[in-house]
């Protein structure tokens, strides 16, 4: 059964802890990231993105699969399935699919449309009962095709969309998609500050959590980050797992080319990835 991410995260902004959002790309990784969340007792938010939506043939799949999984694995942790990243036609293609999570992404909109098309998705979302996340100032590094620097949003913007009924907030704070350049600059938390004290309880989000240092992680969490997502970093791990598996001329033994064979080192490596990430937020034992 799968629940909107409002509750887990309100919880985790209260506890000061965050919820971890790992990326889906296929079943391998849908299976990895369910079987740890269940095994750590922890809640999980699964994030699909609309090149990756494409990748699995359609958001209807999508659901199929993580629905079939949850019951057929016999998962009970809260689990959210996630549009991340979403343009408005996309977030209404996974309301209608059986998502119960939603981005809409209207950073590089003028800031009055992204109002204006947040206001029509929030009225959509409350009469569902699904979650909504909305951004302010763009995420650096690229995202299907979009690429950003690395922006500092406006705390006052931030306030005005927080202010139309959303769940939570993704606010640029000099955070990258991807991998960190050398001359990265860090976190500004001044700024997550300044935005926490104008958005009050509402879960703040932190894009790009790959290769952010565990004591910036610490502190955005310690003022009002609740809810963190990780992509980069997993696939880091299954390609690296996969890579030596191969390299050790694994594939060529026995049957080690069956894809079961052949992708299990990379799946392992994933939830040693998600673990690693889920005790470092704090989620561990949350789901109990």
């Amino acid at each position: 059964m799968l629940v909107s991410a409002q509750e887990m995260l309100q919880k985790a902004k209260a506890g000061k802890y965050a919820v971890g959002q790992f990326n889906i790309n296929n079943l391998e990784w849908t299976k990895a990231i369910l079987s740890t969340a269940q095994e750590l007792k922890s809640p999980v938010i699964l994030g699909v993105s609309e090149g990756a939506g494409k990748y699995m043939t359609g958001y209807k799949t999508v659901v199929g699969m993580v629905k079939g999984m949850m019951e057929e694995m016999n998962i009970t942790v809260p689990v959210a399935l996630h549009l991340d990243h979403g343009g408005y036609e996309g977030c209404l293609k996974c309301v209608e699919a059986g998502f119960s999570s939603i981005m809409f992404d209207g950073s590089h909109y003028p800031i009055e449309e992204n109002i204006a098309k947040t206001t029509e998705l929030v009225k959509i979302c409350k009469e569902k009962g699904l979650s909504l996340e909305a951004e302010v100032g763009s995420i650096g590094g690229e995202e299907d095709g979009v690429v950003g620097a690395g922006e500092v949003a406006d705390p006052q913007e931030c306030k005005s969309i927080a202010d139309l009924g959303i769940t939570m907030l993704a606010a640029g704070i000099g955070n990258i998609h991807g991998k960190y350049p050398e001359n990265w600059k860090g976190l500004s938390f001044e700024t997550l500050d300044e935005i926490q004290k104008l958005t009050g309880d509402m879960p703040l989000v932190l894009h790009g959590g790959t290769g952010i240092p565990e004591d910036m992680i610490k502190k955005a969490i310690s003022l009002g980050v609740a809810k963190i997502n990780v992509n980069t970093e997993c696939q880091l791990s299954f390609a690296d797992a996969t890579r030596k598996y191969i390299e050790a001329g694994k594939d060529q033994q026995g049957k080690g080319f069956d894809p079961r064979k052949l992708l299990a080192p990379g799946t392992e490596a994933i939830k040693a990835t998600v673990k690693e990430k889920m005790e470092l937020f704090g989620s561990v034992g949350k789901a109990e």
